[in-house]
């Protein structure tokens, strides 16, 4: 049997009954676009954390108050509670290690923040003038915190952009200047930072930035940091800069490794467990999605039985003129796979645009990525091999004078 008969009978046998064919290819539609619609999902909020976890800085290392962590873990319950580092550990840091470009003490907090009758409630960070080079902040007007502001205690603020557009409006003007209250207090506007996005580890667009020593002294209350990030010199010296400050803080808490009441973690750490994180989730969203496709396939399976059934008389004559069994079972295959490749066409035509639309109107970061393509249609044509394969065989099977016999 040619190959060229064998797809012409394949088209006039799905034409003959167009809506059981529509609605099992609807099944596989639903199954593909389904799948590449949540690794979509999955993979842009990968890209997500990864374009966030960047964004914070470069070759950085924190350095956070709270208990040791445990082994094989980056995050402690007790981070960030505990109050253990001070001003004077950061200028250690920097004063007493190599392999360091700069060093950014921080406190930081969340607190109701007004202007012109508007309010907002955003994280709060008291900085020194590195902070900007440490995390890579870029002032977009005006100023950011200098080390007279510090040094004064001055009552200036930076903004990021969101919050700007949280207490001016979008398309405010002459922000530079203005005042806004935090915590009852009047902070005078110097400066807002460029865009970074980023919505993973708290958009650095939804903060505002002033000076430690004023954090200091109207917020915290007492010598206390929430924080040191410090930026290594280069990539390769990060470990060995990590391992410095472990050394030099429990030294100077006269702590052992053990009964560390700090943690130091670097960017590396931290894009790691993100994205194991990350990753387990996309694939969680994709075996899900995955479910559907095992329905399409048993719907395919359940048509071609059917049609082995209605068409046992044809099967029968087919055979009784010379049609061999291997032509009857690739007839019954190509309508099987022809379906799910016809339904996984489609179906990644729309995951795509399902994708596209989700990223469009700012519902959900989508990625589709060609491994994802290949993955669903690769799926679909064997979803129509496996659930094609029986009904093929027993086609292939029937004595050809029991299916002319047949009722």
């Amino acid at each position: 049997m040619k190959i060229s008969d064998i797809f012409e009978e394949t088209y006039s046998a799905l034409l003959s009954n167009k809506g059981r064919s529509g609605l099992t290819i609807l099944g596989i539609v639903i199954g593909i676009s389904s799948v590449i619609a949540m690794l979509s999902i999955g993979q842009g909020a990968q890209s997500s954390i990864q374009s966030s976890v960047e964004s914070i800085g470069s070759n950085m290392i924190s350095v956070m108050p709270g208990v040791q962590c445990g082994a094989g873990t980056f995050i402690s319950g007790g981070r960030g509670s505990a109050k253990s580092l001070t001003l004077d550990d950061a200028e250690a840091i920097a004063s007493e290690l190599s392999g360091i470009s700069n060093v950014s003490p921080e406190i930081s907090g969340r607190y109701q923040v007004t202007a012109k009758g508007s309010n907002t409630n955003t994280q709060i960070i008291g900085v020194v003038q590195d902070y900007a080079s440490v995390h890579n902040v870029t002032i977009s007007e005006g100023i950011f915190i200098t080390q007279q502001d510090n040094a004064s205690g001055n009552k200036v603020a930076v903004l990021g952009p969101s919050v700007v557009e949280d207490l001016f409006g979008e398309d405010a003007t002459d922000i530079v200047g203005q005042t806004i209250r935090i915590n009852q207090m009047n902070f005078k506007i110097i400066g807002i930072t460029q865009s970074k996005g980023g919505t993973g580890f708290g958009s650095a667009d939804d903060m505002i930035f002033i000076p430690l020593a004023t954090a200091q002294r109207h917020f915290s209350g007492d010598k206390y940091l929430t924080g040191i990030s410090v930026s290594a010199s280069s990539n390769e010296v990060m470990d060995q800069v990590q391992q410095d400050i472990t050394d030099l803080l429990l030294e100077r808490h006269n702590k052992t490794t053990d009964t560390a009441d700090f943690n130091v973690i670097n960017q590396a750490d931290i894009a790691a467990t993100a994205g194991s994180i990350a990753q387990v989730f996309t694939i969680l969203l994709g075996s899900v999605a995955g479910i559907s496709l095992i329905v399409g396939g048993i719907g395919i399976m359940n048509m071609m039985l059917t049609n082995v059934t209605e068409r046992t008389k044809e099967i029968g004559l087919r055979k009784a003129i010379g049609a061999k069994s291997s032509d009857i079972s690739k007839q019954f295959l190509v309508e099987s796979v022809s379906l799910t490749f016809l339904g996984g066409i489609i179906g990644i035509i729309i995951g795509w645009l399902v994708a596209f639309g989700l990223s469009y109107f700012g519902l959900i970061e989508t990625k589709v990525a060609l491994s994802s393509v290949l993955l669903a249609f690769g799926v679909s044509a064997a979803i129509g091999i496996v659930f094609g394969y029986y009904p093929a065989k027993r086609a292939a099977k029937l004595n050809p004078i029991d299916a002319l016999r047949f009722e």
